[in-house]
């Protein structure tokens, strides 16, 4: 199947199967690793990327579903103002210890930001209810957000 959409701001053209799972094209085709798989059922959120803005477990979504959308990964999200200022909050607060889930962690802030740009705690951690990090804790993921919020309110 002939596939057409844009990954990271450039328009891609791609002839696969429409099965083929999002996150395997990343990896695989465009050497993108900000996506990782963890549990390959869309439990935890390590592969996450927006799709036109929206958060997205890669590793749930096949490629044919992407036609003619807007795909983001962590490398170029976190190359942006917006996912610096995310970034930045996760350092401040000590929300990143091994990193693995951290690019994940990213997309959903990113994604909740999008949406709600002034999020209360509960918001905060309904967001991030699909990611699971087995290090930090979530309290230091929750502030990471709150402050991201705050920083970049001109932004969101």
């Amino acid at each position: 199947m002939k596939i057409d959409f844009t990954l990271n701001g450039e328009i891609k053209h791609l002839d696969m199967h429409a099965a083929t799972r999002l996150l395997d094209v990343l990896r695989e085709h465009f050497g993108l690793c900000g996506v990782k798989e963890g549990c390959g059922e869309g439990e935890c959120g390590a592969c996450m990327v927006l799709v036109d803005g929206r958060a997205m477990n890669s590793c749930m979504l096949p490629v044919g579903n992407i036609e003619g959308k807007s795909v983001q990964t962590p490398e170029a999200f976190c190359q942006s103002e917006r996912g610096r200022v995310i970034s930045e909050a996760f350092m401040e607060a000590g929300a990143v210890q091994c990193g693995f889930c951290t690019p994940g962690f990213i997309m959903a802030a990113a994604s909740l930001l999008n949406s709600n740009p002034h999020p209360d705690e509960q918001a905060i951690r309904e967001a991030l209810s699909g990611n699971l990090c087995r290090c930090t804790g979530y309290a230091s993921i929750v502030r990471a957000v709150q402050i991201a919020a705050e920083k970049g309110a001109r932004l969101w």
